[in-house]
């Protein structure tokens, strides 16, 4: 497996406008645009820092995952997304070594990238997501 760069960082929010005035406003991050992607019941909204993101996450339904996040941990971070260069590939190499994954094979997210998540049982609590952009 390959892993190119940190690709962003998930962050857990109960609003993205209340949270875009602190990455915005205060830190003066540059707002990329937002997007909902109904098959994971969230929005996002994305804020370029260098060759990463940092990713606010908003739950368009009570029983979404970010919705259960934060109804568990509250808001903050939910996520780290590393960017790999073939993503099947690193998912069949994970399952190889054991590793308990979420999705078993990609999925369509944000932006249209091919995404999958491992479970935080297997990564020492953290949720990582793996991703690959065309």
């Amino acid at each position: 497996m390959k892993i190119l760069k940190i690709n962003h960082l998930g962050i857990a929010v109960q609003s993205i406008e209340q949270g875009r005035k602190f990455w915005s406003d205060v830190l003066g991050l540059e707002f990329a645009g937002a997007e909902t992607v109904e098959e994971q019941k969230v929005t996002t909204a994305f804020f370029p820092v260098g060759e990463s993101e940092v990713e606010l996450l908003e739950s368009t339904a009570a029983d979404g995952p970010v919705a259960k996040f934060i109804e568990k941990k509250g808001e903050g971070f939910q996520h780290v997304a590393f960017q790999v260069e073939n993503i099947a590939e690193a998912l069949e190499e994970l399952k190889e070594k054991g590793i308990k994954l979420i999705d078993e094979t990609p999925r369509i997210g944000a932006g249209g990238a091919k995404i999958a998540f491992l479970h935080p049982k297997a990564t020492g609590g953290i949720l990582v997501e793996l991703c690959e952009r065309g």
